[in-house]
């Protein structure tokens, strides 16, 4: 087994408190360039590794782009890394829940990656690129490449970060943008399929995925063509309504479709590792919710949807930990919270006495949970909060006990850190995700 960086794994294996990864000062996108043509405010807001536009136009027109029209964001910041040699597909097995007997070369898969806790360690797309090479795409990398470290055989993984940009094009009309830049039939990638094309010069990956929940895309290429990319991308969805989505505007889909993030609705697992990856180490979340113990933010697949996910009829990390656990006492769920509570939060910045924390909008930046109670009793933890323009309304995720999980249930969530002025929100048990989910339709139809 080999890992790229040398210098990070031998410095691990002599010392197992060292950093897997080397925090840099922020750079940067490869679309900076182009990305900079339409940001009037230079304002802009670290994602990961990287410095992105918080808004080209505002975030109310921008994160209603991909019910209305389309959007093009930038998702470059991710970490990549790519396996390969005759024993990859093995390890990535036993890494993942997943059956990968039968992933095809151009498919990708959602890879869940456990500790040996059964705790979700790292969580991200696979795709599988060549007979023996995959690439891994997440918040981070470092867990795949310390595992591989651990148990690797015939296998090499090289971090290829910075060599490739990810652009994400999704909505109703995303299609109709692609169609105008090929010759190619992308309407014919099924979900989860991948096709070549030829951009502005330049042969990208065409992925169809739907981290909005509506017809989507993403597009994966070399970084020096990124700029290149971007306009020409830019430049086709004008006549379709398409919108540049900013870092301000990029999380709120998520939460409409009732998808779980990594560092922002959990915390990983990994985090325990000697020489946890940095950017899940920042300081500790907020919200009204304080774990005494750091495992109170970790999650087992179930418990976000991911049942699915899990194929025990192979050997992978974490297998035993969760036969052992059994059926998980929380489940997920959506919160819709009152708006005359919200608004009475908002108007409690006006009024004299103690303040309360304000609420972000469209949403705060980073991790924070709350807690859910009934009847004075702490049945869950709330995540996510963000106020949606699609639905009109502020929505968030929670993992609660299944005994309070039927849709139309009334709970209480505590706003307000623990020290502060702490308001009672009113909310109601809703069904995810909150609006339709058209990620597989026939886009041809």
């Amino acid at each position: 087994m080999r890992i790229a960086h040398r210098d990070t794994y031998d410095a691990v294996k002599a010392d197992p408190t060292a950093p897997l990864t080397v925090e840099r000062p922020p750079l940067f996108s490869p679309a900076a360039a182009a990305q900079d043509e339409a940001n009037p405010t230079s304002a802009v807001g670290r994602f990961g590794a990287m410095l992105l536009p918080l808004e080209y136009t505002t975030w109310v027109d921008e994160s209603t782009s991909y019910v209305d029209t389309c959007y093009l964001g930038d998702w470059s910041p991710l970490s990549k890394a790519r396996i390969e040699g005759p024993g990859a597909g093995e390890f990535l097995s036993r890494l993942g829940t997943n059956d990968l007997s039968a992933f095809r070369v151009g498919a990708s898969k959602h890879h869940l990656q456990l500790d040996d806790n059964g705790w979700i360690a790292s969580e991200g797309i696979l795709r599988r690129t060549g007979a023996q090479e995959y690439v891994y795409t997440a918040g981070s990398t470092s867990w795949l490449q310390w595992q591989a470290g651990l148990i690797g055989r015939e296998v090499e993984v090289t971090d290829v970060s910075a060599e490739s940009f990810v652009f994400g094009l999704q909505g109703p009309r995303s299609l109709m943008v692609l169609e105008l830049l090929t010759d190619a039939d992308p309407g014919s990638i099924p979900f989860n399929g991948s096709m070549r094309i030829d951009v502005a010069g330049t042969t990208v990956d065409v992925l169809r995925t739907g981290i909005s929940g509506e017809l989507g895309y993403e597009l994966h290429g070399p970084a020096e063509a990124a700029d290149e990319i971007w306009r020409a991308v830019r430049d086709a969805g004008r006549v379709h309504g398409l919108r540049q989505l900013g870092f301000r505007s990029q999380p709120v889909q998520h939460v409409e479709a009732g998808i779980a993030t990594s560092g922002l609705d959990y915390l990983p697992a990994s985090i325990l590792t000697p020489g946890a990856p940095w950017e899940f180490t920042r300081g500790l979340p907020g919200g009204s919710f304080v774990a005494g113990e750091v495992t109170e933010y970790f999650r087992r697949p179930a418990e976000l949807g991911w049942r699915g996910r899990v194929h025990r009829g192979h050997e992978f990390i974490g297998r035993e930990a969760l036969a052992s656990a059994g059926e998980p006492a929380r489940t997920l769920v959506g919160l819709e919270w009152n708006v005359e509570d919200v608004v009475g939060i908002y108007r409690a910045l006006f009024e004299t006495g103690d303040r309360v924390d304000p609420m972000e909008m469209p949403k705060a930046a980073g991790p924070s949970f709350d807690r859910v109670l009934v009847d004075d009793a702490d049945v869950g933890v709330s995540s996510g909060r963000e106020y949606s323009a699609n639905l009109r309304g502020t929505l968030s995720l929670a993992v609660i006990e299944r005994a309070h999980a039927e849709p139309g249930t009334l709970v209480t969530v505590v706003w307000g850190r623990p020290g502060t002025r702490q308001v009672p929100v009113r909310a109601t048990v809703r069904r995810l995700p909150f609006k339709p989910d058209r990620r597989r339709i026939d886009p041809n139809r």
